[in-house]
């Protein structure tokens, strides 16, 4: 469960971490209240669980209580990389002297956690990853025994980050630990001209198998929720939205997590995560399709089907179904392999819809998928 920026926030300050002033509100009105409060001055930002948000034009530096006004007017309502903007929040300016970038992801292949740490924060941070890897410290951090204030130490010294920033370090794991987190994430974590370090920006993902003991995330699980995302939970699928643009659905959580490697190696990047089950029915698919076709950044959908206790036939009666019911305008390409895949490939090609095209292999598909999202 991806929280928002304003949520993460107050995870950090439960933790001791320092944060500016904030509030969130879905009122043009409100945020020039909030400014005044705030001495005139306010950062806009939209509050949408994507990255890129500045180049977006989601985030808006406000000289007075009328421009927070007005940068609240044009946020709100607007769409950032398919995410529409319902409220946005505004912070209180501070002034930065330096600024990093900090994270701990857990590291599935390895069975630790990862450190991640830049002496260059900010939103040029992607580019300094690529252009330059070796700016960027990544230390394992094993989960027995955590980052005690000699690890961060070695986190601090690893990236070149200022002595000052260990504390934080040390707080930042404890929202990992304490909160059931998989992913604690600022960018910037600023020093300020007066010395203070502070959480300017926060991405926290909780894990969700551990609501069981987390009673508090109710609130936090009804006001995170994407709206495609608790549209799928509703019909009991396993959807994830993400950043790309070619939709991706299949059976299994291994397939489906290949189909996204597969489609980003081609040149195009995953619209979402969609399983729908070992046991999935014509029903199944149709809502999945339905689901993802929906999301206004796909341009284009990758339907990877590997038939076993789910047969091809029944998945292909399930797209057809969502083309009778949807009446698509994106190009899907369907791959069908296994239990009755001759009988789902037949009962596609009868239905010959101009928008649907099939592939016989994995990787043909990914790459006539990705083909006709950038192309689009």
């Amino acid at each position: 469960m991806d929280l928002y920026e304003h949520q993460a926030r107050e995870l950090f300050a439960k933790h001791g971490i320092l944060v500016p002033r904030a509030e969130v509100t879905a009122s043009p009105e409100r945020a020039r209240e909030i400014a005044r409060a705030f001495g005139g001055r306010a950062v806009v930002k939209a509050q949408v669980k994507t990255g890129g948000r500045g180049k977006a034009g989601g985030v808006r530096l406000a000289a007075d209580p009328a421009a927070a006004g007005e940068a609240a007017r044009r946020i709100l309502g607007s769409d950032i990389k398919g995410h529409r903007v319902d409220t946005v929040m505004l912070a209180e300016p501070v002034d930065i002297e330096r600024e990093f970038y900090v994270s701990y992801v857990l590291d599935r292949a390895a069975g630790r956690f990862l450190a991640v740490a830049c002496a260059e924060g900010g939103t040029e941070i992607e580019e300094v990853a690529a252009e330059r890897p070796e700016a960027v410290a990544r230390i394992p951090v094993d989960p027995a025994t955590g980052v005690t204030t000699a690890t961060a130490v070695r986190i601090a010294d690893a990236a070149g980050l200022p002595p000052q920033t260990v504390d934080t370090l040390v707080r930042l794991w404890r929202v990992l630990v304490r909160e059931d987190a998989l992913l604690v994430e600022v960018n910037p974590l600023v020093r300020t001209a007066d010395g203070r370090t502070m959480a300017l920006d926060g991405k926290v993902t909780l894990d969700d198998n551990a609501l069981f003991r987390q009673t508090g995330w109710g609130d936090e699980r009804a006001a995170s929720a994407d709206p495609l995302e608790a549209r799928a939970e509703a019909k009991g699928l396993h959807y994830v939205r993400l950043d790309g643009e070619v939709g991706v659905v299949g059976n299994g959580a291994g397939l489906v997590m290949s189909t996204l490697d597969v489609v980003a190696g081609c040149g195009a990047r995953p619209a979402n995560f969609l399983d729908i089950g070992g046991g999935a029915s014509a029903r199944v698919m149709a809502d999945g399709l339905s689901i993802v076709l929906s999301d206004p950044a796909v341009r284009s959908v990758l339907v990877n089907v590997f038939g076993g206790i789910t047969a091809c036939d029944a998945v292909a009666d399930g797209i057809v179904r969502a083309l009778e019911e949807i009446r698509p305008t994106k190009p899907i390409v369907v791959r069908l392999d296994g239990n009755n895949a001759a009988r789902g490939r037949a009962v596609l090609d009868a239905h010959a819809h101009p928008l649907v095209e099939q592939a016989t292999t994995m990787d043909g598909a990914a790459r006539r998928a990705a083909r006709l999202a950038t192309a689009a």
